[in-house]
């Protein structure tokens, strides 16, 4: 497995690049900003990009997501609930002081259960709503939990934005997050790397879940 995550774009979205080191294809999730950047990295693996996924509609995990697109030709992935947020990115950006990025097109509705391969691998969507009502972790055997900005290391997503709900974000960690092996490594959209095992036991947020 090729696997590269970096962070992207004033909020440090954590971008991640997962591919088939047999068939070179590949999956980016949450292109948030900086095309540039993320079209080199698959340059230096020559990868070819089938899907490009987002684990929710915010503007930092979604601002690259129309050039990076129209450049790799890759098959764009969310969850249906988000896509008021998608279609409103001006006044996500208004409020942040930000420029707009363009709206992309989005390709497909991932849900709950969805499995996507790239060459000889495969990821599975998990709905997890509160951050957003749309909300998607995603898991890849080899990799671990990829959790957007639904469990932070030591912290869980915000749900004062648009439509979240902090009752429904922690529900969502409890049934599909915490059902992992506390070896499992999660990946979130910002900040460091983690396990469900030390989220389990010393995450203030989830108290003694």
């Amino acid at each position: 497995m090729i696997f590269e995550s970096f962070p992207v774009g004033p909020f440090q979205c954590n971008c991640m690049i997962l591919g088939c080191e047999n068939t070179q294809t590949a999956i980016i999730v949450d292109p948030g900003e900086e095309a540039e950047q993320i079209l080199s990295v698959l340059s230096q693996h020559g990868l070819k990009v089938v899907y490009i996924l987002h684990s929710h509609a915010h503007l930092d995990h979604i601002g690259a997501t129309k050039t990076v697109h129209e450049k790799t030709g890759g098959k764009t992935g969310l969850h249906e609930d988000d896509m008021f947020l998608c279609d409103h990115l001006s006044t996500q950006a208004e409020l942040f002081g930000l420029p707009t990025p363009e709206t992309p097109i989005i390709d497909q509705f991932l849900k709950n259960g969805d499995t996507l391969s790239f060459g000889n691998y495969s990821i599975e969507v998990l709905h997890t709503p509160g951050h957003t009502p749309g909300s998607l972790s995603f898991f890849i055997d080899t990799v671990g939990l990829i959790t957007g900005d639904t469990l932070f290391a030591g912290s869980v997503g915000r749900t004062d934005l648009w439509e979240g709900s902090h009752p429904t974000l922690i529900s969502s960690i409890k049934k599909n997050l915490l059902t992992f092996p506390d070896e499992t490594i999660v990946y979130p959209g910002h900040g460091p790397k983690t396990t469900i095992g030390r989220e389990r036991q010393n995450n203030p947020f989830l108290g003694n879940i």
